[in-house]
């Protein structure tokens, strides 16, 4: 699996985080349900052929070459932004051939943040996906769309404002903070996460698919 040293400066990458896309990677969701089932490590590329036989994994591009590089960027993408959203409280170790959720963060936390700081920040930055922003949407739609089909969302059932109530936001909440509660309820209700509720993880995705749109 291919993985990509950082090409932009840092000025270039503060500018472009994927919260400038209409909707997280889908593929956030089912790598962390894998994860939570499975307590061995994965590789990235038993990843992607896990997600490939749930149908949530596509080809991406005609070239093979270029296709390998867009599989490989949507999961490592994927993969950092859970590491963040896991923390404090447990630490996904993400390396190409050692992918393990560990339910207590090591000590040393902080340093391995810091040495994975310029990966990191080049697989969240999306220009490094493919140079027309307009390609990238199109694409997690694509991926949004099955993932929806996958958990059993039904699209259209809530009005905006039901959607906010359901997000516990108020009507004038920013597109920051919709996204912000629907990550934070997201991960709280995943079915695979210990307390977790697939009704209400499922009325989550559908409140956030109604205000995203």
């Amino acid at each position: 699996m291919l993985l990509a040293k950082p090409a932009l400066n840092q000025a270039d990458a503060t500018e472009v985080k994927p919260t400038r896309l209409k909707g997280d990677n889908p593929l956030t969701w089912p790598i962390l349900g894998l994860l939570k089932r499975s307590n061995r490590s994965w590789k990235v590329h038993h990843l992607a052929t896990e997600l490939q036989q749930q149908g949530l994994m596509h080809n991406l591009d005609p070239l093979p070459e270029k296709d390998l590089f867009k599989r490989n960027f949507l999961l490592m993408n994927a993969l950092y932004e859970l590491q963040h959203m896991l923390l404090p409280g447990q630490w996904l170790q993400v390396q190409a051939m050692d992918i393990i959720l560990l339910r207590i963060p090591p000590a040393n936390v902080l340093q391995l943040q810091q040495d994975d700081s310029a990966l990191r920040d080049y697989y969240l930055d999306w220009n490094n996906y493919d140079t027309c922003v307009n390609v990238v949407r199109e694409m997690l739609e694509s991926f949004w769309n099955s993932y929806q089909d996958y958990i059993g969302v039904r699209p259209g059932r809530f009005a905006q404002r039901e959607a906010l109530r359901v997000l516990e936001l108020e009507d004038d909440a920013s597109d920051k903070e919709i996204r912000r509660q629907w990550r934070k309820l997201a991960l709280k209700w995943h079915p695979d996460r210990q307390g977790g509720d697939t009704a209400k993880f499922r009325q989550i995705c559908e409140a956030w698919q109604a205000l995203r749109g």
